[in-house]
């Protein structure tokens, strides 16, 4: 989905970018997931195979971006990136369990499930969701325990039922019922961005930023977050399941409003484009040093994936 005046324009300019960061939490999980010679490895193997290679790392990108606004050490913001990923990579464990949405491929191979089974797959998604808080809290993220307390605390709120898992509830919850726009834009904060916001908010939280001095930057990761998921609803519906490496178009056959079923494709892409141009104004109190948060906002109308 790309805008028709800057035709891959953030794409490219993010592209090296996203190459660093993602072999940098590749790195990071090689290193935390070391396979153990005893009867834990097919739940290491698990892990590994959920965790490493594949996916666009955008969650990480935005904590380090923010957390170079602030002149955190880019190691420290690492940590905070990787623990957020460990979330992430959890959920989609959970998300493809025959119990939830019952998906066969994930990142371009088979879901966790498939190879290792469910037991496996749900213990893998479990640890990783241990994993992430166990980051957190060591002294090496921070040298501050009120850094780390508070890194923890927003980590778990936007994960649970006031965050992703109360917004995948929706959601299966809209295989039944009928939601109008409003309903489905609530479910997205939850289940999509609640996590891209922590993981701008936990830059800032790094860099001693309190949270009067956060306003902005939880306007522009509301404003992403609800962008990027129009934009997943439109690659849902026009995107090449190659490209994506996932089963697309099953919300449609599910019978779940989207916002491109309830807006249509026409106005949800002016939405995302709206977004967007809003998500960057809330930036507008920094200069040059913002440009890799701008260009990500950009990004996420732009991608086919």
């Amino acid at each position: 989905m790309r805008a028709d005046n800057d035709v891959g324009g953030a794409s490219l300019s993010l592209k090296p970018a996203l190459d660093r960061i993602s072999a940098e939490i590749d790195r990071q999980f090689d290193l935390l997931l070391k396979v153990p010679d005893d009867p834990r490895k097919p739940l290491f193997d698990a892990m590994r195979h959920a965790a490493i290679g594949g996916g666009k790392r955008l969650r990480p990108l935005l904590t380090v971006a923010t957390a170079e606004l602030f002149n955190v050490d880019r190691a420290r913001a690492l940590r905070v990136a990787t623990a957020i990923e460990c979330i992430h990579v959890y959920s989609l464990i959970h998300d493809d369990l025959p119990a939830m949405d019952d998906d066969d491929m994930r990142r371009g191979k088979p879901t966790v499930h498939k190879v290792y089974g469910e037991a496996a797959a749900i213990l893998a998604g479990d640890s990783l969701h241990a994993l992430a808080f166990e980051i957190l809290a060591e002294e090496a993220t921070s040298p501050d325990p009120f850094v780390r307390s508070e890194l923890i605390y927003e980590l778990a709120r936007a994960s649970g039922p006031n965050g992703m898992a109360g917004g995948q509830m929706m959601d299966l919850a809209a295989e039944e019922d009928v939601f109008d726009l409003p309903t489905v834009t609530k479910l997205q904060q939850l289940k999509t961005g609640a996590l891209i916001a922590v993981s701008v908010e936990a830059g800032a939280i790094l860099g001693r930023i309190p949270p009067e001095g956060r306003v902005s930057l939880r306007g522009y990761a509301r404003d992403i977050g609800l962008a990027f998921q129009i934009a997943d609803d439109i690659i849902d519906e026009e995107g090449d399941e190659a490209l994506v490496g996932k089963a697309l178009r099953k919300d449609a056959g599910a019978g779940k409003a989207t916002f491109v079923s309830l807006l249509g494709i026409g106005r949800a892409r002016d939405q995302a484009a709206a977004l967007v141009e809003q998500a960057i104004a809330h930036l507008q109190i920094y200069g040059q040093e913002a440009d890799p948060l701008r260009a990500v906002a950009r990004y996420i109308v732009e991608r086919d994936r």
